[in-house]
């Protein structure tokens, strides 16, 4: 049988991730579905809210699904989770019942999400031994894009069409995409090498990376390096979303942009976001994970100490890009990351425990920002406590070497003893 090609692989993994990260374009829905029925922001918000949480527990309760039934089966589940999520939210907007929005869009949407994103994830890393950076980097930035993307179609069919059918489009849309990728999606045959890669290896010029262990996820969540991983994701994304949510008050305050301005700056910096995702992850494959992670958060800590008393607008804008592509890479880095450190055995389950410090860093990081914001009537008292937490992360990342080179040095010692 032949082999497919793992190209098309990460193509159809790109068409899932564009199609689930339409979630980030949530807020074209805000001010229809306010003025249609008279609900508040709150109450709308929550719905994005619901399934950025139901992304994170899908991950993490289903990631054994994905392992053990294959990405083919994992990608239509998420298909059929997600095509229903968003075509129940056209009935719930015809029905004006926000309870069934909830259920629909956040719940079963959420887990739709939830799926969708391990699935392909887990599979190309097994595809791309020499490239898994890369790999994982082309998928997420899809997600990472996918607003950009949907935001302008999502706001073009709700004025032509209304709300409802925007729904029920979209979903059928989505539905489609989804089931056409996921069916090209297989994992690769046992012990598998690219073209050229091979010949490479066999010929000494090339080396296979060896992980450093092969654990099933529940052997893995008994290791410290799963916790420092989950930590560091969770401080990256944590006060990666907060400064994502206050960018547009942010740059008004500290640069005095107007608010079209504002709104502007913070499309065209979704952007770096993405390009942040292929970039850090490709460039990871050749300084290696932990220094990649080393190098954001001593970025970060310099970056969000400076950017609230930063008043040169051209100066703020590009260390709020900087900002932007290391919150992108830290998602796009940590499958590869996971590979690494515990192997591709049960990668999906373990990157779907991992992904709970998405969920908990969604609802974390823009609520102590809007805290802070209260207390103080400014962004710039949270940043610097973000900067504090980025010491924290740095230190992780620099204590999970030891952890690293113990566990090569326990690896040598095996070989020269067998």
């Amino acid at each position: 049988m032949k082999t497919k090609n793992r190209w098309l692989i990460a193509a159809s993994a790109v068409g899932i991730h564009i199609s689930i990260g339409s979630v980030y374009a949530w807020s074209n829905f805000t001010n229809p579905l306010m003025e249609q029925f008279g609900w508040t922001a709150k109450q709308v918000q929550f719905t994005f809210s619901l399934a950025i949480l139901f992304l994170g527990l899908s991950a993490a309760f289903l990631g054994h699904f994905v392992e053990k039934h294959g990405p083919r089966k994992a990608g239509l589940l998420a298909a059929a989770f997600f095509g229903a999520g968003i075509l129940g939210s056209g009935l719930a907007v015809n029905l004006g019942s926000l309870p069934l929005l909830y259920i629909t869009y956040g719940v079963l949407g959420g887990i739709g999400l939830g799926v969708g994103y391990i699935a392909p994830v887990s599979t190309l890393v097994k595809w791309f031994p020499d490239r898994r950076g890369l790999a994982t980097g082309l998928a997420i930035m899809g997600f990472g894009f996918a607003a950009a993307i949907s935001s302008p179609i999502m706001d073009s069919l709700i004025k032509s069409v209304g709300t409802a059918n925007t729904f029920f489009i979209l979903g059928a849309a989505y539905f489609a995409i989804m089931t056409l990728s996921s069916l090209y999606l297989e994992k690769p045959p046992v012990n598998w090498l690219p073209e050229g890669f091979k010949e490479k290896v066999q010929s000494g010029k090339a080396k296979v990376k060896q992980d450093l262990s092969q654990l099933t996820a529940n052997e893995a969540v008994k290791t410290k390096r799963f916790y420092y991983l989950w930590l560091m994701l969770f401080i990256n994304v944590t006060c990666g979303i907060a400064i994502l949510s206050a960018a547009k008050p942010l740059s008004q305050e500290s640069i005095g942009l107007t608010t079209a301005g504002a709104a502007a700056l913070v499309g065209v910096m979704g952007l770096f976001n993405g390009f942040g995702r292929l970039g850090w992850a490709s460039i990871s494959d050749y300084i290696g994970r932990p220094n990649t992670y080393t190098i954001f958060f001593a970025t970060q800590i310099i970056l969000f100490a400076l950017l609230p008393h930063t008043t040169n607008a051209l100066l703020f804008q590009i260390m709020l890009a900087i900002v932007y592509t290391m919150y992108g890479g830290g998602f796009a880095s940590i499958p590869a990351y996971i590979g690494d450190l515990f192997g591709t055995k049960q990668l999906g389950a373990i990157h779907g425990y991992i992904l709970t410090a998405w969920a908990a860093a969604g609802l974390a990081g823009p609520m102590f920002a809007a805290w802070m914001f209260d207390k103080t009537q400014s962004y710039a008292a949270s940043l610097t406590y973000f900067a504090a937490l980025f010491v924290v992360a740095l230190v992780v990342s620099i204590v999970i070497r030891f952890d690293i080179r113990k566990l090569r040095k326990q690896n040598e010692q095996k070989k020269l003893a067998s």
